[in-house]
């Protein structure tokens, strides 16, 4: 028996690999099919079995590329419904995989249809479970995700005590669970940076396995204090549901070269969104205007989804040369699968076509400290999250967090001048990039943000209650 989790730390999202007797599953497959086809093939094995745990939010799951691909059968659970053909399996079906037996537990809370998929090994015995976003590591996942739903929150929390009670909990504390995230995804509130660990020990140390927790408690617990998810979820839990595009087409479309000229020509067409996806710091010293900033070399995917609210918007990319085929994959993770090509030559051939160049002007914490004495007007905004804010803040900056930029833009006047930070300077490239390109020009990003600042030494940090979410 071969039991292989595959992270990817961009998502915070776990698939798996189980192979036994040359037959393997894959469970929560990201889009790209082709790691679990090699991985297959390593073992001499068939993919028989694509499993899906629910319908994800967060990303655009390769169920359907990979069952292309291989022969292999998708499997949802109950209550689960799919514009392609799929296995909807029943609750307590039993599906065999080699010398593996693999039990259908209907576990739905996170959303009607969610499962966990419970391994059995060789010998009969209860080995893992694969809990989807039913059960994380010191978590469990958000009730409020039942989109076009007659159910509540607070009937979905209800089902998820159930479904923890009644599926989870009786299990062995031996078997080991391995959730579809971890800390970082929006799926939960307060997961575990570990990736997975015994039953027996979550239901010493997650609070939603609390053998003294009643209902209405857990439901309480569970239901305050939600921030409202991201507003490309229901979109990926369409595409997941419904079916989308080829990879592959995805790719050939979006990893297309286009010199300056070309680039020019099309960034000139109606409803076209420049993205540039190089670090802050070099994007800051040198861009093409109206661009905006999200670096690969970040939570690129989520903020992608956070801030650009179209997922059919159409995208010209700036690249690091040879990193244009990353880009447009990790787009296409979350649904964003109109990149119409990239600037060949990148940054250096844009400048020596003599196309126009603009500029983010960025300061260190030690200029900051100087400007902001001697021009007190400016004010201070701080795009980091509200927990961030009420743990260590500047004394006179007002919170106005990244992930609400496009509902709080009306907060910000552009006939003044502003500072902004985040924590080390990737948000506040961000929002000064997109407050650029909607013809805000008055803000200057701090370097290296809150660290920055506070190494710096000049400025006295305080804690108190957000002021704006």
């Amino acid at each position: 028996m071969l039991v292989e989790q595959i992270y990817t730390g961009c998502l915070s999202q776990g698939a798996y690999y189980i192979e036994s007797n040359g037959e393997a599953v894959v469970i929560d497959p990201l889009r790209e099919s082709e790691p679990y086809i090699s991985r297959a093939a390593k073992g001499n094995a068939k993919i028989k079995y694509v499993l899906e745990t629910h319908f994800h939010a967060d990303f655009v799951s390769g169920h359907i590329d990979l069952a292309r691909a291989t022969g292999a059968q998708i499997v949802f659970g109950p209550a689960a419904s799919t514009q392609f053909e799929a296995h909807i399996a029943k609750d307590g079906e039993r599906l065999k995989v080699g010398a593996l037996e693999i039990e259908v537990l209907h576990t739905p809370g996170h959303t009607p249809e969610s499962t966990t998929y419970l391994l059995r090994d060789s010998d009969g015995r209860d080995y893992a479970i694969f809990t989807g976003d039913t059960l994380f590591i010191g978590d469990v996942g958000r009730p409020d995700l039942a989109a076009g739903s007659s159910l509540t929150t607070h009937d979905m929390a209800g089902m998820l005590y159930d479904s923890l009670r009644n599926k989870i909990l009786p299990l062995p504390d031996s078997v080991l669970v391995y959730p579809a995230h971890g800390a970082g995804s929006a799926c939960g509130k307060n997961m575990s940076k570990e990736t997975f660990d015994t039953l027996g020990h979550q239901k010493q140390v997650n609070y939603a396995l609390r053998s003294d927790l009643s209902k209405e408690d857990f439901i309480q617990e569970l239901t305050h204090g939600i921030p409202a998810p991201p507003s490309y979820f229901p979109l990926n839990v369409r595409l997941n549901k419904d079916g989308y595009a080829a990879l592959n087409e995805v790719l050939e479309r979006g990893t297309r070269k286009l010199n300056p000229s070309t680039f020019q020509l099309i960034a000139e067409e109606e409803n076209i969104l420049i993205l540039d996806t190089r670090k802050p710091e070099v994007f800051a010293a040198g861009h093409i205007p109206g661009s905006i900033n999200i670096g690969i070399d970040g939570g690129f995917a989520p903020w992608v989804g956070t801030l650009i609210p179209d997922i059919e918007q159409k995208l010209l990319l700036v690249t690091d040369p040879g990193r244009e085929h990353e880009v447009v994959t990790r787009l296409a993770r979350v649904g964003y699968d109109h990149a119409l090509g990239y600037l060949d030559g990148g940054w250096e051939a844009w400048v020596a076509a003599g196309h126009d160049i603009a500029r983010i002007p960025s300061i260190s914490a030690d200029e900051f400290a100087r400007m902001s004495a001697e021009n007190p007007s400016y004010e201070i905004l701080d795009v980091r999250k509200p927990g961030e804010y009420k743990s260590e803040h500047l004394a006179d900056a007002h919170l106005l967090t990244l992930d609400h930029l496009n509902e709080n833009l009306h907060l910000v006047n552009p006939n003044r001048d502003y500072f902004v930070h985040c924590a080390g300077g990737y948000r506040s490239m961000i929002f000064a990039s997109i407050m650029a390109a909607r013809g805000f020009h008055r803000i200057i990003n701090i370097e290296g943000g809150m660290a920055a600042i506070r190494k710096s030494g000049h400025f006295p940090l305080v804690t108190s209650a957000c002021s704006v979410s």
